[in-house]
């Protein structure tokens, strides 16, 4: 016990004065990993952009995967916990719509629009697609599977006309129109060229949003035809 508490005591430790310290290195690593990906980030430049030595950014996460996964569920997990809780309250009150049930789904991504870091989330969301499948498919199925079925149960209660399989495959259009939307990825200001039509309450955000849940709406009700 003795020789375990000494080589505790050995180790980098962490710095007086720097509790949250685990906050930045997740907040830097977030925004490289959405701009560089998992293959273009390393933990020397993580540790580079806070001014800290590599072993300190491993006191907190052994390597570069644990790194990854801990970023991703940060937020990723509360979205999941936001999405539940409000198809719990749609099916508590009773009587919602397409629409209801869409906004429900989007409204805890979309409000990562509000802030730099939480775009930076939704880009390293938008390309989890291309990191190692080895984690981005155990991160997807560790967060979403449970919530994103749920929904797609939901959808399928509302829509008793649509096959299951249909449902769930607009369910995946869905996903893959928001993380397009959502990102900092899309073309928007490119092909308008900074055509708009003013801004809504709330900002840009609220536009897009409203937006997705209006395009999404109308592909789910789509005859199945």
């Amino acid at each position: 016990m003795d020789r375990i508490m000494a080589k505790k005591r050995n180790g980098p430790g962490r710095p007086g004065g720097q509790t949250n310290l685990s906050e930045s290195i997740l907040d830097v690593a977030e925004q490289m990993f959405a701009d560089n990906g998992f293959a273009g980030t390393a933990m020397r430049h993580v540790a580079e952009r806070i001014g800290a030595t590599p072993a300190l950014i491993n006191y907190y996460f052994s390597n570069k995967e644990t790194l990854f996964r801990a970023v991703f569920l940060r937020r990723a997990e509360k979205i999941t916990e936001d999405r539940m809780a409000r198809l719990a309250a749609l099916e508590a009150a009773g009587g919602y719509c397409v629409e209801d049930l869409v906004r429900a789904f989007l409204e805890p991504t979309a409000a990562l629009l509000d802030t730099a870091q939480g775009r930076s989330f939704l880009r390293l969301h938008s390309r989890l697609h291309m990191e190692p499948e080895e984690i981005a498919f155990a991160l997807r199925r560790q967060v979403y599977q449970a919530s994103t079925r749920a929904y797609a149960e939901a959808f399928a209660r509302l829509l008793p006309d649509l096959p299951p399989r249909r449902v769930y495959h607009r369910v995946s259009l869905m996903v893959g129109a928001y993380l397009y939307a959502f990102s900092d990825t899309n073309r928007l200001g490119e092909l308008t060229e900074g055509i708009g039509d003013g801004p809504l309450p709330g900002g840009e955000g609220d536009r897009m949003l409203q937006d997705v849940v209006e395009f999404v709406a109308a592909g789910m009700r789509a005859s199945p035809g």
